[in-house]
């Protein structure tokens, strides 16, 4: 395992991190959730991202109770806040203080944790004055809560915004966390730019686009038995916008070059997202253990210019870089 460091700090986060949105507490049961959580361990995965929103907070239970026994100061752990949870009150939304305050807390009791390393915003928060969110997050970080702040799918002029306010506070906003992939380029023409400017890296997830750049979604063929893209439960929904044949057919010109480098797709997908210097960490979550012990192997890994432009002639052309596709609801969703 390979390791970088998180924004314009002195915080250092695995390549890989495994995160459990979708799996645990809602695809896979308990026990192979913990199987998938000590595989990443024994591939040197150090850090771990959930979100209170996570199977209604189900999610951060089961990631706490997977990690007991291991060392506190090995680990690094990222949790969320924004999205509706519990009984979804008008108050159990949202980047309010009130609820920023007492999400940490719900967030910390099940996580069985003292405090999270990363604390991040789930979204922007419209409705509530920034000035207040960025207090809040400050008065957690002062408590000893969180040591650090980051954000999720935020603009390039909100993260900005928010930068300038938590260096005003004393607080580090070190991280944003994209949707990044060869298919969603959306970062790079202007949340990229500015994180670089002042100071931010990124945590991506969906680095193999919800299993899509795996090759295992085949132009033509039946979707595979067990899948993601079968699951209702489990983020189909999530897959299907991938899944049509210009996408599928060019997808599957991408395995020589997985093959010339003895990568897996996966392992090239990830490896991609790592190329970007701006990228501290890849998510990659798992329901089965063999996932997250085989995705992991793309730590490390450096594709060379010429490998890149090779990947970029086979699906460059599909993907996605509209800039105003980074976006977060307009009102708190209830």
């Amino acid at each position: 395992m390979e390791f970088r460091f998180l924004g314009n700090s002195g915080f250092k986060v695995s390549e890989v991190t495994y995160g459990n949105w979708i799996t645990h507490g809602s695809q896979v049961e308990a026990d192979v959730a913990t199987q998938c959580v000590h595989a990443a361990l024994d591939a040197g995965v150090t850090s771990f991202d959930t979100a209170d929103v996570y199977a209604n907070t189900a999610a951060e239970s089961v990631l706490g109770k997977a990690l007991a026994g291991q060392r506190r100061e090995s680990l690094e752990i990222f949790t969320k806040v924004y999205w509706p949870t519990g009984p979804r009150g008008h108050n159990d939304t949202g980047l309010s203080r009130k609820h920023i305050m007492e999400a940490i807390n719900g967030s910390l009791t099940r996580l069985g944790a003292d405090y999270v390393d990363l604390y991040q915003a789930h979204r922007y928060d419209f409705e509530t004055p920034l000035e207040e969110t960025m207090q809040a997050f400050a008065d957690v970080v002062r408590q000893g809560k969180a040591l650090y702040i980051g954000v999720s799918e935020w603009t390039a002029d909100q993260i900005r915004a928010g930068h300038a306010l938590a260096k005003d506070l004393g607080i580090q906003l070190i991280s944003n966390q994209p949707q990044y992939n060869m298919l969603w380029r959306v970062i790079e023409t202007e949340v990229i730019p500015a994180s670089r400017d002042i100071g931010v890296s990124q945590i991506v997830w969906s680095p193999i686009a919800q299993g899509v750049l795996t090759g295992k979604y085949k132009s033509g063929q039946p979707l595979p038995e067990g899948s993601r893209a079968t699951d209702e439960a489990g983020g189909a929904a999530a897959v299907q916008r991938w899944l049509n044949d210009e996408n599928l057919d060019a997808i599957a010109n991408l395995e020589p070059i997985a093959n010339d480098l003895n990568l897996t797709m996966a392992q090239l997908a990830v490896a991609w997202t790592l190329a970007n210097d701006n990228v501290a960490s890849a998510l990659v979550g798992a329901s089965r253990p063999e996932q997250i012990t085989s995705n992991a192997k793309a730590a490390g890994v450096k594709l060379e210019a010429d490998v890149l432009a090779r990947i970029d002639d086979v699906v460059g052309h599909l993907a996605e870089r509209d800039p105003s596709k980074t976006k977060s609801p307009r009102h708190r969703p209830a």
